[in-house]
């Protein structure tokens, strides 16, 4: 096990006098707080730990081997008695790689609990999400899960989990910072500006530490929304604490919401999809459909559906979604499906009302063609289709044959749509004709739409 380490007496450390320094014993974490941004390989760590102090001078070690730390991020606080304990400087004695050195001046004696925080690279997270359809497939549980791997070369006990979702503006890269050698930047030394530098904005509820934006402790799970000029990001709080040792990867539940409604819509559409019809499942994040507390982290979501009393369960298709903020809709492409059949066909093909130039040449002429679309559903359940048709050039007519025009919408200068329920193992038929104007027909064409 990789720790932070610390020594009770050194001898001789190079640069330093030749004296015996008296140094504190580092104890264990009493509480960690890990706050990783994903969108830069930065991760905020808090430790809390119990730290004995003499009254008078003490000296603290403190060592990051084989660790992503950034040094110049190291940052201590007494958590009591702040008006009695002086935390003097923290130095880097020359020549020696991955060590500090605290200075802290005590009035007091005895155990102060004490807060470490620094920022490392080499943690992040992923979310995925279960969704498990009710036999009608008008509900869904929704249960999310967060995958936490650490790579940073330290251990972390019983941390508590906080992921910030969303681009964050910050002035450097953690994980090269972390690689820096010493000094790390003199005491009194100003570091040239960083070619990337910009000013850092602050917003309210957060803090900037070493030209980073450290947000502050929030109520776990509540919705925390911060804008700043074309980013939004948040805080999302994992209940409870985990043991996420390094190299390993550890799931994480963060909710779990039942009958949570849902609508599936089959799509057909040839130019978008070809021959297929896919699948799609959408819902809500509000109150009406059980969430609404709290933006939903993107990631990728698997559908299976009950099937029968013994709860047995049947894949139905995934989809990736970037995160949902409170109050909007997500449309999630589950992909093609056999059981939901759409065959477009062309029934008849003429042409007519043909114009002359003054050599006797044709220069204008219609086409007309009719089409069927024969609709199958094989399934036991009622299916809602959606059959986009795409018609160029934008110069033509529709006429709706029979049932047609009750599904029929335009949508725009060359698509039509028509959006119709098929009950269970039933096949529909819709038939229209399409007339397209061509040459000089289309100047008629332009006198008809204006009338």
């Amino acid at each position: 096990m990789k720790k932070i380490i610390t020594f009770t007496t050194i001898f001789l450390l190079t640069g330093l006098s030749a004296a015996k320094v008296d140094l504190v014993t580092l104890p264990n974490r009493d509480t960690t707080q890990l706050t990783i941004y994903n969108s830069a390989d930065l991760t905020l760590v808090r430790d809390g730990r119990s730290l004995t102090l003499k009254e008078g001078d003490n000296k603290l070690q403190f060592s990051w081997a084989n660790t992503l730390i950034d040094p110049t991020s190291l940052s201590m606080l007494p958590k009591r008695d702040a008006d009695k304990i002086d935390i003097a400087d923290l130095t880097f004695p020359p020549r020696v790689q991955n060590l500090g050195l605290w200075t802290i001046d005590s009035q007091i004696g005895g155990s102060v609990p004490i807060e470490i925080s620094y920022l490392t690279s080499g943690l992040s997270w992923r979310a995925f999400y279960m969704g498990t359809l009710t036999e009608d497939e008008k509900t869904m549980r929704l249960q999310g899960y967060v995958v936490v791997s650490n790579n940073s070369g330290e251990d972390y006990e019983n941390a508590q989990t906080r992921l910030i979702v969303g681009q964050v503006h910050l002035l450097d890269q953690i994980a090269e910072l972390a690689r820096q050698q010493y000094p790390y930047g003199r005491p009194g030394q100003v570091p040239p500006p960083s070619p990337r530098s910009a000013p850092v904005r602050r917003a309210a509820g957060s803090e900037v530490m070493d030209g980073f934006v450290v947000m502050e402790a929030a109520i776990p799970m509540k919705k925390e929304i911060k804008k700043e000029g074309l980013s939004e990001y948040f805080l999302y709080t994992i209940e409870g604490t985990e043991t996420i040792p390094n190299t390993w990867s550890k799931r994480l539940p963060s909710f779990d919401t039942d009958d949570i409604p849902v609508v599936n819509l089959y799509k057909f559409e040839e130019d978008r999809y070809g021959p297929a019809v896919i699948r799609y499942l959408s819902f809500k994040n509000d109150d009406e459909h059980e969430l609404g507390e709290t933006p939903i982290p993107g990631g990728m979501l698997k559908v299976y559906r009950t099937v029968d009393n013994a709860r047995h369960l049947s894949y139905e298709g995934q989809s990736n979604f970037k995160y949902i903020p409170v109050g909007e809709e997500v449309e999630l492409n589950l992909g093609a499906v056999s059981d939901v059949i759409v065959e477009p066909k062309l029934m008849d093909e003429k042409t007519d009302n043909y114009r002359f130039d003054n050599h006797g040449n044709v220069n204008g002429w219609d086409e007309i063609r009719t089409f069927e679309l024969a609709i199958k559903n094989t399934r036991n359940l009622p299916v809602k289709i959606e059959i986009k048709r795409n018609f160029r050039p934008h110069t033509w007519t529709i006429k709706n044959i029979g049932e047609a025009k009750k599904y029929y919408e335009k949508v725009d200068l060359d698509t039509v749509k028509y959006t119709l329920t098929l009950e269970p193992e039933s096949e529909q038929t819709i038939e229209y004709e399409l007339t397209t104007y061509q040459g000089t027909r289309t100047e008629d064409w332009d006198r008809m739409q204006k009338q």
